[in-house]
């Protein structure tokens, strides 16, 4: 005779505050939509580099940061319900990384030709990962949500990005990531 294990259900977690689902719209407020037909996004003004070797940094073009390690990418989502969705550890990531972004762009003093420029060209992304262990981490695993946080913190679309370098090193007393954002124009 089989018996039936009992299930037990987790009582539903209620948040202690309020939270943003999403910090940033690309969406120009100004702008009406139009159903009946779809225009054309406009390219942005320079061409896309014809070789990453081309690519080079333009010196106040440039964002650089240090950040924390991004969570593991099995630590990014979460399902519920049956809907992939970005866990609480994924948007307390986010969330960081945005501060250090803005707290960064309030120190400098080119912020506003930065972002102009950053808003209208195609971009080159490098991060320099360093993890406490060569073999625990895969390098592509922290891309997608470093990006996304990065591009969200500049108030930026991440489709602006057609060039990315990714490194790994070991460095088991200050694990972290360095992420370097330039325009990527060719010459």
């Amino acid at each position: 005779m089989l018996t039936r294990m009992p299930t037990f259900r987790r009582p539903p977690r209620i948040p202690s505050s309020p939270r943003a689902v999403r910090m940033t719209s690309y969406r120009n407020p100004d702008k009406k939509a139009v159903v009946s037909r779809i225009a054309p996004k406009a390219a942005p003004t320079s061409r896309m580099p014809a070789s990453p070797s081309l690519c080079q940094p333009t010196g106040i073009h440039t964002v650089s940061l240090t950040l924390p390690v991004p969570p593991s990418i099995n630590h990014q989502y979460a399902t519920v319900n049956g809907r992939r969705l970005i866990s609480s550890a994924g948007r307390a990531y986010k969330a960081q990384v945005g501060q250090l972004v803005w707290l960064k762009l309030a120190q400098s003093t080119h912020r506003t030709a930065l972002l102009a420029r950053l808003q209208s060209e195609w971009l080159a992304l490098s991060i320099r990962f360093y993890f406490t262990s060569a073999l625990r981490r895969d390098v592509d695993g922290g891309l997608k949500i470093a990006q996304d946080a990065l591009c969200e913190g500049l108030g930026i679309n991440d489709n602006r990005i057609v060039e990315t370098h990714l490194y790994k090193h070991v460095d088991k007393d200050n694990p972290r990531i360095e992420v370097q954002l330039t325009s990527a124009s060719s010459s």
